[in-house]
């Protein structure tokens, strides 16, 4: 199976975007490599107890996956909303 493609509705944003991530999963307390900040669903999975592992994970649920992917996704989205109301609540100064 091959790998899903991203797709930024901003061009040219992909490296910002790993930027981002790997700066908001440190700010959770992970051990983040910047030039790697994918691996760090690895050591998401392992907090919650699910043997993720490289390669071929098809033994794992829906749920399993849906369970890293919506921690680091949920993480990065709660830090654009805050920094989107801080943005607010400076232009209103």
């Amino acid at each position: 199976m091959s790998r899903r493609r991203r797709r930024y509705a901003v061009p040219g944003v992909e490296q910002e975007m790993q930027s981002f991530k790997a700066e908001v999963m440190r700010k959770e307390g992970y051990d983040v490599n910047p030039n790697r900040p994918d691996d760090v669903k690895y050591e998401v999975a392992d907090d919650l107890g699910i043997p993720l592992s490289e390669g071929d994970n098809s033994d794992l649920t829906t749920e399993s996956v849906g369970k890293i992917g919506g921690k680091i996704g949920g993480s990065m989205v709660r830090e654009m909303i805050r920094m989107a109301q801080e943005k607010l609540a400076n232009n209103k100064k």
